[in-house]
Order: structure tokens, then C-alpha cells, then sequence
């Protein structure tokens, strides 16, 4: 019986947020202090923990520049959430299966310290989903480092925001149209990773290599501080994952251990492939598995059992090692930051393993198609393909038209020199 409730519980979620009015028997203390607790987590992972693990990856003249990106998104893209983004991801659009979602929310002129969602206070639960929305342009951030304009990339992820990551964000989690389809994802397996991955490899492309690419080694400058980033990532991401049950239960507590034993399983395995590889494990490698299996978990950590996120973590370390060398030796594509392969690669991968692993005969918690796993992975791969062609699709419009407007990328003399002279004229080392 209690096993049939969670499993109702999760279906009931995985239907959009906005649906949780089920649970509506008023504030629930324990609910809203775990879900405060875990839109500090998921911010962490910004700032800090993106920063500094972006900042350590890139060359000493250009640390300055990843990090205040990753700061003035976060700025940026928390007033443009509060404007219009929360209330067209995630309020009613008037219709069952919405495009977009509704204008009763804009500029959180109805946003009252009293009102709830389910649960929670409704300013807790856009707080929480705040720092999703903040995290995915940042993301991209890491496959254009070294070589792009500041003003023109906060344009770019304020317009992105706007046209890729709300829609996608409503269609799944606020009661949209892929949802009504069945499309599972936990927590931002498609939304964040699928999305922000896609619209990376794309401005990698139309942003070209940096100067020297490949046959120049870009050396990442302190992996000391992206060691801090990626421990500082590991953490947060429990407030990711965890969090995205929006209850301090045991559906909690069961994402939260799949998440953490993906990501050990992918951290391992990478560690395994380096050794065999190259003769000897690679810090940089141990902690790009870590964050491989937190992507490829991001969809499905709240529907599969532990035993099969392990599985999906080996799976995470496998895939994204290989897409690495395949995306820059083979295709020659300079995303600098390994955004596409990393959490591109791990979200599109770990949202179709989500229709299997979740399946009750794999030991999750069921799966939402009632033909089984060939019909949910169908489904599953429906969802993934429709953003793929959303993203690239936008992503693609939005570089050309700011690109053709004001240009994306520094001078060759500005990326000889530097970004964070360039763009900032500061640097980050006075030695």
C-alpha cells in the first residue's frame, strides 16, 4: 500500500508542478524548510561552485571573465525570472496541455507570503525554481570561454532564457503539453542539461575554435580551484535532486542516494578508462565522471532504484568519456568546457535510461505509459528530440541575429591578450 502511494505521488508530480494542489491540507513546516534549504543548495552550485570549477578549467589571463559571467547571469537571469519567466514556466496556461504558460505571475505582482502550492509557500517554490532557470544559461557559458563578448553573452542567455528554457521548463513541469504525454524528468535532465547542452554545441560551432585549436594543448590554469567547484557541485546537486521531490520524505531521500551513487559510479569508472588510456588516473578526469553522473541521474533520480543508478553511472562515465574525444579529435568542435559532451551527452542519454531503469521490473517506481518500457522510451525520446530541435533551433537564430548586431567574439589581439584585461580591464592574479 505505501509503495502504491509513492508511486501515485510521483505520477501525480511528473504531471507539472502546478498540479501539487492535491496535496493542498495547507504549509507544510518540514516541506518548506527542506526545500529553502534546497534553493541554497542548487544556488551554491552556481556561485561558487560553477564558477570556480569554469574559472580553474580556462587559461589564468581569462579566470576573471568565466567567473563574472557566471555572477552577472545569475543576477541577470534572477530579475528575468521574477518579470515574466516564472509566471509563463510555471503558472497555469489556461489549458490542459499548454504551449506557455499563463500572466498572472508577472513581476510577482500576485505573489503573496501566504499563497501556497501544494505545500509550500508559492515564493518558496519559485525561489527553488529560480536557481534551476539560473544554472542551464550558465552552463553554456563553459563552451564559449576565451573568445566571447561579455555584453553580447549576457544578451544571448536573458533572450535564451526567455524562448528556450521557459517553454521547455512549462511543457514538462508546468502541466504542458510534453507532460501530457508522459515525458519523465525528474530534475532537469531535458529541461537543464538536454537544453543548455544542445544550445552549447551550437554556439561552439558558430563561434569557432580559440586561437590555436587543436594543435595548441589549453591547459586549465588551477585545478585546485576547480577541485573546490566540482566538491562544491557534488554537494549542491542534492538540493537539485532531492529537492525536486518538493517534500521532505522518503521519495527525498531516495533521490538523494541514487544521485550521490551515479555520480560515485561515473567519477570511478572515468578513473578506470584513464588509467587504462593513458597509463595513469586523471584528477580532471575523476571529477568530469563525478559530474557526468550527476547529469545523466538528473532525469530519472527520483524514478529509479539505487542498484540502477549505479548502472546508469557507469553508463554516464562510458558515454561522456568517449563523446569527449569524439566532439573535439574527430569533429573538431571547440567547446572549450566539454558542456555538450559532459551535459549534453549525460541529460539525452540518462532521460531515455529513465524509461527503463524506472520500470518496476528494473525496481523504480513504475513507469507512466502502460505498454511498458519500448513505449515509454519512445516517449522519452519524443520529449528529448523535440528540445533538441527547439534549443538548437533558437540557439542558432539568437547567435546569428546578436552576432550580426553586435558581434560575439573578441579580436584575435583581445584573445591573445585576454578577457578578463579586455572585457574588464582587471586580472586575476597580480604576480
Amino acid at each position: 500500500m505505501l509503495k502504491d502511494m509513492q508511486k501515485i505521488t510521483y505520477l501525480l508530480m511528473l504531471y507539472g508542478y502546478t498540479c501539487l494542489a492535491y496535496a493542498g491540507d495547507g504549509l507544510n513546516s518540514a516541506d518548506t524548510a527542506w526545500i529553502l534549504a534546497s534553493a541554497g543548495l542548487v544556488l551554491f552550485m552556481t556561485l561558487p561552485g560553477l564558477a570556480l570549477f569554469y574559472g580553474g578549467l580556462v587559461r589564468s589571463k581569462n579566470v576573471l571573465s568565466v567567473i563574472m559571467a557566471c555572477f552577472s547571469i545569475t543576477s541577470l537571469i534572477s530579475l528575468v525570472w521574477a518579470v515574466a519567466g516564472y509566471s509563463l514556466a510555471l503558472t497555469d496556461g489556461g489549458s490542459k496541455q499548454a504551449i506557455i504558460g499563463g500572466v498572472s505571475q508577472l513581476f510577482f505582482l500576485n505573489m503573496d507570503a501566504d499563497k501556497l502550492v501544494g505545500n509550500l509557500p508559492e515564493s518558496v517554490f519559485a525561489m527553488y525554481h529560480l536557481t534551476f532557470a539560473i544554472f542551464a544559461p550558465a552552463l553554456i557559458v563553459g563552451a564559449l570561454v576565451e573568445r566571447v563578448r561579455f555584453f553580447p553573452l549576457l544578451l544571448f542567455c536573458v533572450l535564451w532564457e526567455l524562448l528556450v528554457y521557459v517553454p521547455v521548463c512549462h511543457w514538462i513541469w508546468g502541466n504542458g503539453w510534453l507532460a501530457g504525454q508522459g515525458v519523465m524528468d525528474f530534475a532537469g535532465g531535458i529541461v537543464v542539461h538536454g537544453s543548455a547542452g544542445i544550445a552549447a554545441l551550437v554556439c561552439a560551432v558558430l563561434i569557432g575554435p580559440r586561437k590555436g585549436f587543436p594543435r595548441t594543448p589549453f591547459m586549465a590554469h588551477n585545478l585546485t580551484m576547480t577541485a573546490m567547484g566540482a566538491c562544491i557541485l557534488w554537494v549542491g546537486w542534492h538540493g537539485f535532486s532531492a529537492g525536486s521531490a518538493l517534500m521532505a520524505n522518503g521519495s527525498a531521500g531516495m533521490a538523494m542516494l541514487s544521485t550521490h551513487l551515479c555520480a560515485s559510479a561515473a567519477s570511478i569508472t572515468w578513473i578506470v578508462l584513464d588509467w587504462l588510456k593513458f597509463g595513469k588516473p586523471s584528477v580532471l578526469g575523476a571529477m568530469t565522471g563525478m559530474v557526468a553522473g550527476l547529469g545523466m541521474i538528473a532525469a530519472g533520480a527520483g524514478f529509479v532504484s539505487p542498484l540502477g543508478a549505479i548502472i546508469i553511472g557507469v553508463v554516464a562515465g562510458v558515454a561522456c568519456f568517449y563523446s569527449i574525444h569524439f566532439i573535439k579529435q574527430r569533429l573538431l568542435i571547440d567547446d572549450a568546457l566539454d558542456v555538450f559532451p559532459v551535459h549534453g551527452v549525460s541529460g539525452i542519454l540518462g532521460a531515455l535510461l529513465t524509461g527503463v531503469f524506472a520500470d518496476t521490473a528494473m525496481g523504480g517506481i513504475g513507469i507512466v505509459s502502460q505498454n511498458g518500457i519500448f513505449s515509454q522510451l519512445l516517449i522519452q525520446l519524443f520529449g528529448i528530440i523535440t528540445t533538441i530541435l527547439w534549443s538548437g533551433l533558437v540557439s542558432y537564430l539568437l547567435f546569428k541575429l546578436i552576432d550580426k548586431i553586435t558581434g560575439m567574439r573578441v579580436t584575435q589581439e583581445a584573445e591573445t591578450v585576454g578577457l578578463d584585461i579586455n572585457q574588464h580591464d582587471q586580472q586575476g592574479y597580480n604576480l
